[in-house]
């Protein structure tokens, strides 16, 4: 048994939080998808909100490994457009986490994730001329992002919807999607403290112990896109992410 201040873990239990940090090092430098794996698990763990505050800080410290090396790729015209609403759903995330119990909000992610997937699949086919680059598109996106990210970690779906949308390069994909998730995680960790207090310092400190493995896996993150062609990595995030609802509802 593994004891830190009012944890007390087993050593299996260190070992799937460990492998989380790996997932989520890896998604924010590439891997998108693989940490929507990691959700389920660390909420069967800890429970829904306490998971997800244990796993935001997490996230903020990858966002910060993916933002230094893919930040000359980020095309901030998208970001403008996304910014302001995010704000507002995770303002309204932080409202209905208290009103919503996990299983709702496990039902509702896994639709959200399979529309995600189906428009995707849809948008392959489509005409470029069909691509929605418009404002109130990027301001829905960015609405149902917040809400989702807010709650439970889970608006990568949302955010790769928008972005293969838009026929991003990989690289400007990815660093468009870095900069926009350290800016709204940050901007969420006030509200974990104040309002959900599902972040303290018991949670910081298993965090801490857990900085290597999210190390560790943005290299590995990094490696694997390095290798993954422009076309196959469009198709690589459909693929993690159809995965990724395929066991939403395991």
């Amino acid at each position: 048994m593994f004891q830190l201040f009012d944890y007390s873990l087993a050593y299996q239990t260190i070992g799937f939080v460990f492998l989380v940090a790996f997932f989520v090092g890896m998604a924010k430098t590439g891997v998108h998808g693989i940490s929507l794996l990691a959700v389920p698990l660390l909420a069967v763990i800890f429970g829904g909100k306490a998971s997800s505050g244990l796993m935001l800080p997490m996230l903020v410290v990858a966002d910060l490994f993916a933002v230094k090396y893919y930040h000359r790729h980020a095309n901030w015209s998208y970001l403008v457009k996304l910014f302001p609403s995010a704000i507002v759903g995770v303002l309204i995330g932080t409202w209905l986490g208290n009103i919503v119990d996990d299983e709702i909000f496990r039902v509702i992610m896994s639709v959200i994730i399979f529309v995600s997937l189906g428009i995707m699949l849809w948008m392959e086919k489509a005409d470029k001329k069909s691509v929605p680059d418009y404002l109130w598109f990027a301001i829905l996106m960015g609405l149902v992002g917040g809400v989702s990210t807010m709650i439970g970690n889970l608006a990568g779906p949302i955010m790769g919807l928008y972005l293969l949308s838009m026929r991003l390069p990989k690289n400007e994909y990815i660093g468009t999607a870095a900069w926009f998730f350290l800016v709204i995680n940050v901007f969420k960790v006030p509200f974990h403290i104040y309002s959900w207090q599902s972040i303290d310092s018991n949670s910081l400190l298993l965090n801490l112990i857990s900085l290597p493995f999210i190390a560790i896996g943005a290299v590995c993150g990094v490696y694997i896109v390095k290798r993954i062609p422009d076309r196959q990595y469009r198709w690589f995030v459909i693929g993690m992410t159809a995965i990724a609802a395929i066991l939403m509802n395991i």
